[in-house]
């Protein structure tokens, strides 16, 4: 996955600087005691965008967004970004 590692340089930035802010944190909740942060939301969508030009046809399954279906239905990436 050596492709992915010049991605992650970048993104990392700005997630440190989103979890960085600890005092400005959005968190929302999404069931009973189950907490979820802008961070994570942001983290997740930024896996899927960079993993899914990778690989185009792959699906993606979400802790935050849920299943999307991919045209290959034999490989899913499974992601719980944080």
């Amino acid at each position: 996955m050596s492709w992915l590692r010049p991605r992650a340089a970048l993104r990392r930035r700005s997630l440190k600087r989103d979890l960085g802010e600890i005092e400005n944190l959005q968190v929302s909740l999404k069931g009973p005691a189950n907490f979820v942060s802008a961070a994570d939301k942001r983290a997740e969508e930024m896996l899927y965008t960079d993993l899914s030009k990778a690989r185009p046809g792959y699906g993606f399954h979400g802790e935050e967004g849920g299943v999307r279906e991919g045209s290959d239905k034999s490989h899913t990436w499974i992601v719980d970004p944080l």
